[in-house]
């Protein structure tokens, strides 16, 4: 287990990623994608302990995030394309992909674009991709202090959650994977028949609640998320 940030050149960027478990394991390869405003960090505790025993873990810094590369241009289809050059440049031909919040929509992009390369998906506190009401404010303020994101990054997203590209909602139906959505309950800032309604769009998709998880499911409920993880990826869908 290793605990190194590395980096490596993807879609013309610089990503830095945290691998754990990638020495003598020989389980699918798992991609853990982060939300808004975190970095691969944000996912170290009882999932990458559980994972990383039989699988090899990977949580890349998104663009504009941590210590990847921040350019300027952040939209959902180039962060799909980011990750799509970072499974290519590590040799990663078929993944498990777990995604959080901007995360999960980049995952959900991704694997409805190359539904081969997804063993198994996981969603976590996803959002629509469908033009959210009210609309999100399209250049809100910073706040004070030292960035720990480029905040053109949330000011984009906005503009593309205003105006989704109809295909991303549309392709869903084309992701093969099973596909696991997690949602944190009433808590949660956003609603949950929403996540339902997209596991529905998903043809192998499931959709369950982790009572009181709020938005930060595998932070509030870490044990709760880690296990449901685990019995999903061993073929059992976790109660609803």
């Amino acid at each position: 287990m290793s605990d190194e940030v590395r980096t490596v050149r993807a879609n013309g960027i610089e990503i830095a990623y945290r691998t754990w478990g990638t020495e003598n394991v020989e389980g699918t390869p798992v991609v853990l994608l982060h939300c808004l405003g975190e970095d691969g960090e944000d996912w170290r505790g009882p999932l990458i302990a559980q994972l990383a025993a039989a699988h090899p873990l990977y949580a890349p810094d998104l663009r504009g995030h941590g210590r990847s590369d921040w350019p300027g241009e952040y939209g959902l289809d180039l962060l799909r394309e980011d990750l799509r050059s970072f499974l290519d440049e590590l040799g990663l031909e078929r993944v498990v992909l777990i995604g959080h919040s901007l995360g999960s929509m980049v995952a959900a992009i991704f694997a409805g674009e190359h539904p081969a390369r997804v063993e198994r998906l996981v969603l976590e506190e996803t959002a629509t991709l469908l033009p959210v009401d009210p609309p999100r404010e399209e250049d809100p303020e910073p706040p004070p202090g030292k960035p720990l994101f480029d905040f053109e990054v949330r000011k984009q997203l906005n503009r593309q959650l205003n105006a989704p590209d109809p295909r991303w909602r549309r392709q869903l139906s084309d992701i093969t994977a099973p596909t696991l959505v997690v949602g944190g309950g009433p808590e949660s800032h956003l609603p949950q028949e929403d996540m339902a309604a997209t596991a529905e769009c998903i043809p192998l998709g499931t959709f369950v609640t982790l009572e009181e998880g709020g938005h930060l499911v595998h932070e509030q409920r870490p044990k709760e998320f880690a296990a449901a993880v685990q019995t999903f990826l061993a073929g059992d869908a976790p109660a609803r």
